[in-house]
């Protein structure tokens, strides 16, 4: 019985050593690769820098804001920010006529603004002044480089049009043969090209365009189409990564001293127990980025927060529960009967504890925004974790270690 109890012992902590080694460093098995979890885990704003920006839709007489047009310019916006290649931006509605948009790893709040509050309303003008074709009649866009007349390559914008827009603009450049064609994005010429020749083939270019970034970025607001309302920043902060990389270092710094200061005290004060809970808690903090992980959470400086809290809780339970063995034991029971009775006893001091945590978090995740909401979901993904690895992990390692008899003296357990 001790001979197994201490093979299951040692095979349990060589499992959490190098579950924890992969964990931190990752896997390669063939094709198969484990992911470290510092590169599976998505970070917020906060920690890699960015840009964020508050931008509220303009009422006007004959065209209000409506739900659908703020719905639809949110998945406007997405669909620009993707197309930059940009990952994990937060993108939500604040209020009846608010949009908050956060976009990591961008510096440039200019460059930010033309990406997601530009209409980006196309229109090719007639020399009446009247429109030929729009953006909606685009149906592809991309910056490529064409050459010239002068044979000089530069930027240009290519656009694939539908068939309603191949018509009409066959139509406009026969009828305007050797006249201009004002481009315009938003009420501004951008381009006034010459028709030299009748275009059917539903191909078109941009010209003037200063470099390939900028005929990128414009190829991509008019692939993502126009803002079906008008929006104008109210807030808008850059955060850079050098800040935010400190931000970060700073708080798994402090989170570090915080939990090997706590393992101390557990060690020192609780001896058996106490090492019993620094197992314990290595698989907490296991399980918890394996679940941030495989959720794809985005982590943020609240988070950490949430993280440090709910591991101070986990802790706060093993406390609970050894003091409660530490009193059975004074009574004169032996280990395993007190071990018993002490998680008996605090079962449910911890659960009424946890679950008043667990609803307080439920509030705040549906009531708050943004960084509370990241607090809110590492404060419940750890009351959960701690409620398990507390009242199962923890006893199951216990009973483990008693049967070992690798420590009988009673001392050693607190009595």
């Amino acid at each position: 019985m001790k001979s197994k109890s201490r093979i299951k012992l040692a095979v349990l902590l060589l499992l959490v050593i190098s579950a924890g080694w992969v964990l931190l460093n990752g896997l390669s098995i063939g094709t198969y690769r484990v992911l470290p979890v510092k590169e599976a885990i998505n970070y917020g704003l906060d920690l890699t820098g960015g840009v964020y920006v508050v931008l509220e839709a303009q009422d006007s007489e004959d065209d209000p804001v409506t739900d659908d047009k703020i719905n639809r310019a949110i998945a406007t916006i997405r669909q620009r920010i993707d197309g930059l290649g940009v990952s994990e931006p937060v993108i939500a509605r604040q209020g009846d006529k608010r949009i908050r948009v956060s976009i990591p790893d961008i510096q440039d709040q200019q460059q930010a603004l033309e990406i997601i509050g530009k209409t980006a309303q196309l229109e090719f003008l007639s020399p009446e002044g009247e429109v030929v074709i729009t953006g909606a009649h685009v149906e592809d866009s991309n910056a490529i480089y064409q050459t010239n007349n002068l044979g000089i390559e530069e930027a240009v914008v290519s656009l694939k049009l539908n068939s309603e827009g191949t018509q009409a603009f066959a139509q406009a450049t026969e009828e305007y043969l050797g006249q201009v064609i004002e481009i315009r994005l938003d009420g501004e010429v951008i381009s006034a090209p010459v028709v030299n020749s009748v275009i059917s083939d539903g191909e078109a270019v941009i010209q003037g365009m200063r470099n390939i970034e900028e005929a990128g970025n414009l190829a991509m607001l008019i692939r993502a189409g126009a803002l079906p309302v008008q929006l104008d920043p109210v807030e808008i902060r850059s955060i850079g990564p050098t800040l935010g990389q400190d931000s970060f270092d700073k708080s798994v710094m402090g989170g570090m001293i915080g939990i090997a200061l706590v393992l101390a005290f557990m060690l020192l004060y609780y001896r058996a127990p106490g090492f019993v809970a620094c197992v314990s808690l290595g698989i907490y903090i296991l399980l918890f980025l394996l679940t941030a992980a495989l959720i794809g959470f985005t982590l943020t400086l609240p988070g950490i927060a949430g993280i440090i809290l709910s591991i101070g809780m986990a802790v706060d339970a093993n406390v609970i529960i050894f003091e409660r063995i530490r009193e059975e034991l004074r009574l004169g029971k032996s280990l395993m009967p007190a071990l018993d009775a002490g998680f008996r006893r605090g079962f449910t001091t911890i659960i009424d504890s946890n679950v008043t945590t667990l609803i307080a978090g439920v509030v705040l995740f549906a009531l708050g925004s943004g960084s509370v909401r990241g607090f809110a979901v590492t404060l419940m993904i750890g009351i959960g974790l701690s409620l398990f690895t507390t009242l199962l992990i923890t006893k199951r390692i216990l009973k483990l270690f008693i049967n070992t008899s690798l420590v009988n003296n009673k001392k050693m357990y607190g009595a």
